[in-house]
């Protein structure tokens, strides 16, 4: 029975996939899409195309980094490496390098910020509060000195920054999609032959040194598949939260499994819940055209409030 419903599910997905990729090259105009093949081939197919990498991204990533960290909560808009990657971008824009300059800096800023994150949890401990505490500080920080250097800068391009980190698929961002999704490319083939080992992990760190598991390796190399997988989308639409906390959380409620299934239906449904978005997006203030970013932060809000809630009274608080 659970299996007829999880393929029930995986059908509906597949048929909104295809739906709403129409949807986003075609909406805007009562016109034959393949008619417009300037506005087609310039605007609508790269924004299609960003909405599901930056999806599948940000929703692998959130489930590595829930793994890593052993908490649910975990997101890379709000445990801070979404903002270190945002850092660095504005820190390279404002030196005047634009190209492959800006994924790297992205992925530099999101790592540093990852590492951090994590060598101050497992110092200061705290559990989830104290992941969020902790994330929060270092976003905060990473906003304050993003909006410090786009308040001194007379650059248009700094400028029109402003948009994409509200969390934009307006534009393509700061960097061409396809090094974009070279990074994300590398991020995915280190995070998802380790789902085994975040299995593990999960289950705490001396579990994980019992079964004979080399932890610091392991957290090493997935916290450099979270940084390349974020920095890039980070490059491409500015920064977007909630979206790597919830999908991979629903995908294991939905369909349970082990870490490397999750990660690859999380692939698959964050790709198709940030192109809905995005579609959405376009048409509920028309014409100003709404950063999705806006549009999921008033869905994921509400979810990491009953999600926290449901996690502290499973903790027993």
């Amino acid at each position: 029975m659970i299996k007829k419903i999880s393929l029930m599910i995986s059908l509906i997905l597949l048929a909104l996939l295809v739906i709403f990729v129409c949807a986003g090259v075609g909406l805007g105009s009562w016109q034959n899409p393949l008619a417009l093949d300037d506005t087609l081939l310039a605007l609508r197919l790269p924004r299609v195309f960003n909405a599901l990498l930056v999806g599948l991204s940000l929703s692998v990533a959130g489930a590595a980094l829930q793994a890593l960290f052993e908490n649910p909560l975990a997101d890379p808009g709000l445990i801070g490496t979404s903002g270190g990657a945002a850092l660095g971008v504005v820190l390279v824009l404002s030196l005047g390098f634009i190209g492959i300059g800006v994924p790297l800096a992205a992925f530099s800023g999101s790592l540093i910020v990852c590492i951090f994150v994590l060598v101050a949890h497992r110092l200061f401990g705290g559990g989830k509060a104290g992941l969020l505490i902790i994330g929060f500080i270092i976003s905060s920080f990473c906003s304050a000195v993003v909006g410090l250097v786009l308040f001194l800068s007379d650059d248009f391009i700094l400028r029109s920054a402003m948009t994409w980190l509200a969390g934009s698929l307006a534009q393509s961002g700061f960097v061409s999609p396809w090094y974009a999704a070279s990074s994300m490319l590398l991020g995915l083939i280190i995070l998802i032959p380790m789902g085994r080992h975040l299995d593990i992990l999960l289950l705490g760190e001396e579990t994980a040194v019992s079964m004979g598991i080399k932890v610091y390796p392991i957290r090493a190399l997935a916290v450099a598949g979270a940084a390349l997988l974020t920095g890039a989308a980070v490059s491409l639409s500015g920064m977007i939260g909630f979206v790597g906390m919830m999908i991979p959380n629903l995908m294991a409620v939905i369909f349970r499994g082990s870490r490397t299934k999750i990660m690859l239906l999380s692939a698959y449904a964050g790709a198709l819940f940030l192109l809905i978005t995005d579609t959405a997006s376009r048409s509920v203030a028309y014409p100003v055209d709404l950063p999705v970013g806006i549009v999921i932060a008033l869905i994921g809000a509400p979810f990491f409030v009953w999600l926290f809630a449901m996690s502290l009274k499973r903790s027993g608080v």
